[in-house]
């Protein structure tokens, strides 16, 4: 049998969500509620790996083993959570058949940047958004991201090291909007690279410091050159915001 669980969670606590032998991870500790609710060992399979300090308002992950079916599926979140850290929820549960996967079966996913933009940090976004003291201009970083959306080989934005076969990725869409003193930077991809979508906006916010020139945006990412590009912004503010699934695929 298995079982799609969607789950969201605060990741300042945690080294990412992939097991890690001594570091505490969100499937680690998702791991052992579900051993300690069901009584046996399941099989968890994630549709992506966030790094440590990256949250999630939507993840998905199929659950496989031995589960009795003697609880409707609506009433398992409510249950779950006794065994649970307060930072980590899930969100709903249902079946799915057997040869649907959590990650291959994605359409794409959206993740959110969240920077607060005031001279002085906020202690209510210590962790959950990275704190830029300096004047941001939207326009400017929304003028900047047009540049991203399409079809794209975007090695220019992936950190060194990352054993992928392409680096070619479909950005569907990628803008930037405030509210009040936050920032917030949205962008959806059919995949992603490791670290694109903080090395993506460290990019806009350079641009909009004038670090680096808007009309030489397309030349970097033409170049395949991560030197050319922006800096790594920080995971604080990273969410995993949304992940659609192909038609048919549920």
């Amino acid at each position: 049998m298995k079982l799609l669980f969607e789950i969201a969670y605060l990741g300042c606590a945690y080294h990412g969500y992939q097991v890690q032998a001594n570091a505490p991870t969100v499937q680690g500790t998702l791991q052992k509620a579900l051993q300690e609710f069901y009584g046996v060992s399941l099989m968890l399979t994630g549709c992506s790996r966030t790094d440590a300090g990256v949250h999630a308002r939507s993840f998905f992950l199929t659950v496989e083993g031995d589960l009795y079916e003697n609880m409707p599926y609506d009433k398992i979140p409510l249950a779950l959570s006794r065994f649970l850290p307060e930072d980590i929820r899930v969100l709903s549960v249902r079946a799915v058949p057997d040869g649907f996967h959590p990650r291959y079966d994605v359409d794409y996913k959206e993740y959110e940047y969240l920077i607060w933009n005031e001279r002085v940090s906020s202690p209510f976004y210590s962790g959950r958004a990275w704190h830029c003291p300096l004047p941001l201009d939207v326009d400017i970083m929304n003028e900047c991201a047009s540049h991203f959306v399409g079809r794209k080989d975007f090695a220019a934005f992936m950190a060194q090291g990352s054993p992928v076969s392409s680096t070619v990725r479909e950005i569907k869409y990628f803008y930037v909007e405030k509210e009040g003193s936050l920032v917030k930077i949205k962008v959806a991809a059919d995949g992603f690279l490791y670290n694109m979508v903080r090395i993506l906006s460290g990019t806009l916010v350079n641009v909009s410091q004038r670090r680096i020139a808007l009309s030489e945006i397309d030349d970097i990412i033409a170049s395949l050159d991560r030197k050319r590009a922006g800096m790594t912004l920080p995971p604080d503010g990273l969410y995993l915001n949304k992940v659609v699934y192909k038609e048919g695929s549920l």
